[in-house]
Protein backbone atom coordinates (compact mmCIF):
# COMPACT_ATOMS: atom_id res chain seq x y z
CA UNK A 1 0.00 0.00 0.00
CA UNK A 2 2.97 2.42 0.46
CA UNK A 3 4.20 2.39 -3.34
CA UNK A 4 0.55 3.21 -4.25
CA UNK A 5 -0.05 6.07 -2.14
CA UNK A 6 3.60 6.94 -2.81
CA UNK A 7 2.78 7.23 -6.33
CA UNK A 8 -0.31 8.80 -6.12
CA UNK A 9 1.32 11.47 -4.15
CA UNK A 10 2.59 13.44 -7.57
CA UNK A 11 -0.45 13.98 -9.01
CA UNK A 12 -3.97 13.23 -10.34
CA UNK A 13 -3.42 9.55 -11.50
CA UNK A 14 -5.40 6.20 -12.61
CA UNK A 15 -5.14 2.93 -11.49
CA UNK A 16 -3.77 1.32 -14.86
CA UNK A 17 -1.19 3.86 -15.52
CA UNK A 18 0.17 3.91 -11.57
CA UNK A 19 0.18 -0.28 -11.95
CA UNK A 20 2.83 0.51 -15.32
CA UNK A 21 4.73 2.84 -13.08
CA UNK A 22 5.02 0.33 -10.00
CA UNK A 23 6.03 -2.26 -12.69
CA UNK A 24 8.86 -0.06 -13.82
CA UNK A 25 9.83 0.95 -10.55
CA UNK A 26 10.17 -2.24 -9.06
CA UNK A 27 11.77 -4.12 -12.10
CA UNK A 28 9.25 -6.31 -12.30
CA UNK A 29 9.40 -8.32 -15.52
CA UNK A 30 7.73 -8.77 -18.82
CA UNK A 31 6.49 -12.62 -17.56
CA UNK A 32 5.44 -10.98 -13.51
CA UNK A 33 3.20 -8.62 -15.15
CA UNK A 34 1.38 -10.80 -17.17
CA UNK A 35 0.66 -13.54 -14.76
CA UNK A 36 -2.95 -13.86 -14.35
CA UNK A 37 -5.22 -14.55 -11.14
CA UNK A 38 -7.00 -17.77 -11.83
CA UNK A 39 -10.15 -16.76 -13.36
CA UNK A 40 -7.95 -15.07 -15.90
CA UNK A 41 -9.37 -11.76 -16.28
CA UNK A 42 -7.15 -9.82 -14.40
CA UNK A 43 -3.40 -9.66 -14.00
CA UNK A 44 -1.83 -10.21 -9.82
CA UNK A 45 -0.12 -6.42 -10.03
CA UNK A 46 -3.30 -4.56 -10.67
CA UNK A 47 -5.21 -6.45 -8.89
CA UNK A 48 -3.05 -5.82 -5.36
CA UNK A 49 -2.41 -2.25 -6.93
CA UNK A 50 -6.34 -2.10 -6.92
CA UNK A 51 -7.22 -3.88 -3.61
CA UNK A 52 -4.14 -1.43 -2.10
CA UNK A 53 -6.07 1.74 -3.97
CA UNK A 54 -9.81 0.02 -2.04
CA UNK A 55 -8.01 0.35 1.24
CA UNK A 56 -6.33 3.57 1.26
CA UNK A 57 -9.45 5.13 0.19
CA UNK A 58 -11.45 3.51 2.83
CA UNK A 59 -8.83 4.43 5.63
CA UNK A 60 -9.12 8.38 4.05
CA UNK A 61 -5.64 8.90 2.52
CA UNK A 62 -6.76 8.74 -1.47
CA UNK A 63 -9.37 9.96 -2.45
CA UNK A 64 -11.38 9.31 -6.03
CA UNK A 65 -11.31 12.62 -8.34
CA UNK A 66 -12.89 11.71 -11.72
CA UNK A 67 -14.28 8.72 -13.02
CA UNK A 68 -11.23 5.97 -12.52
CA UNK A 69 -8.77 8.81 -11.45
CA UNK A 70 -7.60 9.35 -7.97
CA UNK A 71 -5.55 11.43 -5.87
CA UNK A 72 -3.57 11.23 -2.73
CA UNK A 73 -5.78 13.43 0.67
CA UNK A 74 -4.05 16.07 3.19
CA UNK A 75 -4.21 12.77 5.41
CA UNK A 76 -2.10 10.54 3.07
CA UNK A 77 0.42 13.46 2.62
CA UNK A 78 0.79 13.43 6.52
CA UNK A 79 1.36 9.87 6.49
CA UNK A 80 4.09 9.79 3.60
CA UNK A 81 5.51 12.45 5.92
CA UNK A 82 5.69 10.74 8.70
CA UNK A 83 7.93 8.15 6.58
CA UNK A 84 6.64 4.60 7.35
CA UNK A 85 8.30 1.89 6.92
CA UNK A 86 5.33 0.11 5.32
CA UNK A 87 1.53 0.82 5.35
CA UNK A 88 -0.80 -2.18 6.98
CA UNK A 89 -4.40 -2.36 7.97
CA UNK A 90 -2.48 -1.78 11.38
CA UNK A 91 -2.03 1.33 10.16
CA UNK A 92 -4.65 2.00 8.88
CA UNK A 93 -6.92 1.17 11.80
CA UNK A 94 -6.02 4.30 13.54
CA UNK A 95 -8.93 5.89 11.26
CA UNK A 96 -12.16 5.30 12.38
CA UNK A 97 -13.51 5.37 8.25
CA UNK A 98 -11.20 2.25 8.18
CA UNK A 99 -12.35 0.89 11.35
CA UNK A 100 -15.85 0.98 10.67
CA UNK A 101 -15.08 -0.64 6.99
CA UNK A 102 -13.72 -3.72 9.19
CA UNK A 103 -16.51 -3.76 11.03
CA UNK A 104 -19.18 -4.13 8.51
CA UNK A 105 -18.63 -7.74 7.70
CA UNK A 106 -18.10 -8.78 11.17
CA UNK A 107 -21.48 -7.41 12.39
CA UNK A 108 -23.88 -8.93 9.20
CA UNK A 109 -22.09 -12.51 9.56
CA UNK A 110 -21.10 -12.62 13.50
CA UNK A 111 -17.62 -14.18 12.71
CA UNK A 112 -15.31 -13.31 14.58
CA UNK A 113 -13.05 -12.20 12.32
CA UNK A 114 -12.95 -9.33 9.72
CA UNK A 115 -12.29 -10.19 5.97
CA UNK A 116 -9.65 -7.56 6.23
CA UNK A 117 -8.06 -9.48 9.64
CA UNK A 118 -7.83 -12.80 7.02
CA UNK A 119 -6.11 -11.16 4.56
CA UNK A 120 -3.75 -9.44 6.31
CA UNK A 121 -2.52 -12.82 8.10
CA UNK A 122 -2.79 -14.58 4.68
CA UNK A 123 -0.70 -12.20 2.69
CA UNK A 124 -3.03 -12.25 -0.45
CA UNK A 125 -6.06 -9.58 -1.51
CA UNK A 126 -9.55 -11.34 -0.84
CA UNK A 127 -9.22 -12.31 -4.75
CA UNK A 128 -6.49 -14.12 -4.00
CA UNK A 129 -7.64 -15.91 -1.34
CA UNK A 130 -10.87 -16.64 -2.08
CA UNK A 131 -9.78 -18.25 -5.27
CA UNK A 132 -6.89 -20.05 -3.18
CA UNK A 133 -9.58 -21.44 -0.54
CA UNK A 134 -11.73 -22.47 -3.96
CA UNK A 135 -8.45 -24.38 -5.06
CA UNK A 136 -8.85 -26.03 -1.11
CA UNK A 137 -12.42 -27.31 -1.26
CA UNK A 138 -11.90 -29.03 -4.69
CA UNK A 139 -8.40 -30.66 -3.25
CA UNK A 140 -10.46 -32.18 -0.52
CA UNK A 141 -13.22 -33.31 -3.08
CA UNK A 142 -10.65 -34.91 -5.49
CA UNK A 143 -9.60 -37.12 -2.91
CA UNK A 144 -13.07 -38.28 -1.38
CA UNK A 145 -14.32 -38.35 -4.74
CA UNK A 146 -11.40 -41.16 -5.59
CA UNK A 147 -12.11 -42.28 -2.32
CA UNK A 148 -15.41 -42.99 -3.33
CA UNK A 149 -15.23 -44.34 -6.52
CA UNK A 150 -12.85 -47.03 -4.56
CA UNK A 151 -15.52 -48.18 -3.07
CA UNK A 152 -18.06 -48.50 -5.87
CA UNK A 153 -18.53 -51.94 -7.60
CA UNK A 154 -16.93 -52.68 -10.42
CA UNK A 155 -20.04 -52.02 -12.31
CA UNK A 156 -20.93 -49.03 -11.34
CA UNK A 157 -17.04 -47.24 -12.07
CA UNK A 158 -17.23 -48.65 -15.33
CA UNK A 159 -20.39 -46.91 -15.94
CA UNK A 160 -19.54 -43.97 -14.40
CA UNK A 161 -15.94 -43.34 -16.90
CA UNK A 162 -18.33 -44.20 -19.40
CA UNK A 163 -20.34 -41.34 -18.39
CA UNK A 164 -17.88 -38.84 -18.07
CA UNK A 165 -16.59 -39.53 -21.14
CA UNK A 166 -19.74 -38.61 -23.23
CA UNK A 167 -20.16 -35.83 -20.54
CA UNK A 168 -17.23 -34.44 -21.91
CA UNK A 169 -18.83 -34.22 -25.44
CA UNK A 170 -17.37 -37.33 -26.62
CA UNK A 171 -20.37 -39.40 -28.95
CA UNK A 172 -22.21 -36.31 -29.74
CA UNK A 173 -25.12 -35.54 -28.05
CA UNK A 174 -27.13 -39.00 -28.12
CA UNK A 175 -27.91 -40.67 -24.84
CA UNK A 176 -26.99 -44.09 -26.02
CA UNK A 177 -23.47 -42.68 -27.44
CA UNK A 178 -21.39 -44.82 -24.69
CA UNK A 179 -21.71 -47.90 -23.23
CA UNK A 180 -20.21 -50.30 -20.53
CA UNK A 181 -18.74 -53.76 -21.65
CA UNK A 182 -17.03 -55.02 -19.01
CA UNK A 183 -17.22 -58.57 -17.35
CA UNK A 184 -16.69 -61.92 -18.47
CA UNK A 185 -15.41 -62.19 -22.05
CA UNK A 186 -14.57 -58.66 -22.48
CA UNK A 187 -10.90 -58.89 -23.88
CA UNK A 188 -9.79 -56.28 -21.60
CA UNK A 189 -12.23 -53.88 -22.91
CA UNK A 190 -14.59 -52.00 -20.16
CA UNK A 191 -16.44 -49.63 -22.01
CA UNK A 192 -17.18 -48.14 -25.90
CA UNK A 193 -18.28 -44.57 -27.09
CA UNK A 194 -20.11 -44.49 -30.57
CA UNK A 195 -18.58 -41.40 -31.96
CA UNK A 196 -21.33 -41.30 -35.00
CA UNK A 197 -24.77 -43.26 -35.17
CA UNK A 198 -23.59 -46.27 -36.87
CA UNK A 199 -20.52 -47.08 -34.79
CA UNK A 200 -18.25 -46.78 -37.73
CA UNK A 201 -15.94 -44.50 -35.69
CA UNK A 202 -15.78 -46.33 -31.54
CA UNK A 203 -13.10 -45.14 -28.34
CA UNK A 204 -13.00 -47.95 -26.51
CA UNK A 205 -12.35 -47.46 -22.61
CA UNK A 206 -10.67 -49.59 -20.38
CA UNK A 207 -10.94 -48.67 -16.31
CA UNK A 208 -8.65 -49.75 -13.67
CA UNK A 209 -9.73 -49.18 -9.98
CA UNK A 210 -6.54 -49.06 -7.86
CA UNK A 211 -5.33 -48.05 -4.36
CA UNK A 212 -3.06 -44.96 -4.58
CA UNK A 213 0.18 -46.63 -4.01
CA UNK A 214 -0.38 -49.32 -6.79
CA UNK A 215 0.46 -47.62 -10.48
CA UNK A 216 -0.45 -49.18 -13.64
CA UNK A 217 2.76 -50.32 -15.42
CA UNK A 218 3.76 -51.17 -19.42
CA UNK A 219 2.04 -54.37 -19.14
CA UNK A 220 -1.31 -52.82 -18.57
CA UNK A 221 -1.33 -50.58 -21.48
CA UNK A 222 -0.10 -53.26 -23.61
CA UNK A 223 -2.46 -56.08 -22.70
CA UNK A 224 -5.35 -52.54 -23.81
CA UNK A 225 -3.08 -52.06 -26.57
CA UNK A 226 -3.44 -55.89 -28.11
CA UNK A 227 -7.10 -55.90 -27.13
CA UNK A 228 -7.60 -52.06 -29.23
CA UNK A 229 -5.75 -54.30 -32.06
CA UNK A 230 -8.28 -57.21 -31.18
CA UNK A 231 -11.34 -55.21 -31.59
CA UNK A 232 -9.66 -53.50 -34.68
CA UNK A 233 -9.76 -49.55 -32.93
CA UNK A 234 -7.41 -47.32 -33.19
CA UNK A 235 -8.17 -45.39 -30.06
CA UNK A 236 -8.72 -45.81 -26.63
CA UNK A 237 -8.93 -44.31 -23.04
CA UNK A 238 -6.94 -45.73 -20.47
CA UNK A 239 -8.39 -44.39 -16.47
CA UNK A 240 -7.45 -45.25 -13.42
CA UNK A 241 -7.53 -43.88 -9.50
CA UNK A 242 -4.28 -44.40 -8.86
CA UNK A 243 -1.11 -43.45 -11.22
CA UNK A 244 0.95 -44.58 -14.30
CA UNK A 245 4.57 -45.22 -14.01
CA UNK A 246 7.08 -43.70 -16.32
CA UNK A 247 7.50 -46.72 -18.88
CA UNK A 248 3.46 -47.14 -18.76
CA UNK A 249 3.12 -43.72 -20.06
CA UNK A 250 6.67 -43.84 -22.04
CA UNK A 251 5.13 -46.85 -24.09
CA UNK A 252 1.68 -44.84 -24.69
CA UNK A 253 3.56 -42.75 -26.51
CA UNK A 254 5.62 -44.24 -29.03
CA UNK A 255 2.77 -47.09 -30.25
CA UNK A 256 0.75 -46.35 -33.33
CA UNK A 257 -2.43 -46.69 -32.01
CA UNK A 258 -3.60 -43.32 -29.94
CA UNK A 259 -4.12 -44.23 -26.40
CA UNK A 260 -5.12 -41.54 -23.85
CA UNK A 261 -4.01 -41.66 -19.99
CA UNK A 262 -6.04 -40.20 -17.64
CA UNK A 263 -4.87 -40.73 -13.83
CA UNK A 264 -6.70 -40.28 -10.53
CA UNK A 265 -6.09 -36.62 -10.07
CA UNK A 266 -7.00 -35.96 -13.50
CA UNK A 267 -10.29 -38.23 -13.21
CA UNK A 268 -11.50 -36.05 -10.11
CA UNK A 269 -10.66 -32.79 -12.29
CA UNK A 270 -12.53 -33.62 -14.99
CA UNK A 271 -15.26 -35.35 -12.80
CA UNK A 272 -15.75 -31.81 -10.82
CA UNK A 273 -15.34 -29.87 -14.21
CA UNK A 274 -19.03 -31.76 -15.72
CA UNK A 275 -20.80 -32.51 -13.31
CA UNK A 276 -20.55 -36.23 -12.37
CA UNK A 277 -20.86 -37.76 -8.86
CA UNK A 278 -20.61 -33.97 -8.00
CA UNK A 279 -23.46 -31.13 -7.29
CA UNK A 280 -23.51 -27.65 -6.71
CA UNK A 281 -23.89 -27.19 -3.18
CA UNK A 282 -23.79 -23.20 -3.86
CA UNK A 283 -22.85 -20.30 -5.64
CA UNK A 284 -21.07 -17.28 -5.14
CA UNK A 285 -20.86 -14.19 -7.71
CA UNK A 286 -18.24 -12.01 -8.07
CA UNK A 287 -19.60 -8.69 -8.87
CA UNK A 288 -17.77 -5.26 -10.03
CA UNK A 289 -18.70 -2.26 -10.83
CA UNK A 290 -19.16 -1.48 -14.06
Amino acid sequence: MLPVLSAAADGETRLSDLVERLAEEFHITDKERRQLLPSGRQTVLANRAGWAKTYLSKAGLLRPTRRGYFETTERGRQILASRPERIDIKLLSQFPEFEEFRRAPRESTGTADTASEIVERSGQTPDELLRATHQEIEKTLRVELLDRLLQTSPAFFEATIVNLIVSMGYGGAREDAGRAIGGSGDNGLDGVIDQDALGLDRVYVQAKRYKPDSGVGESEIRGFAGSLEGAKANKGVFVTTSYFTPQARAFAEKITRRIVLIDGQQLAQLMIRYNVGVRIEGTLHLKKAR
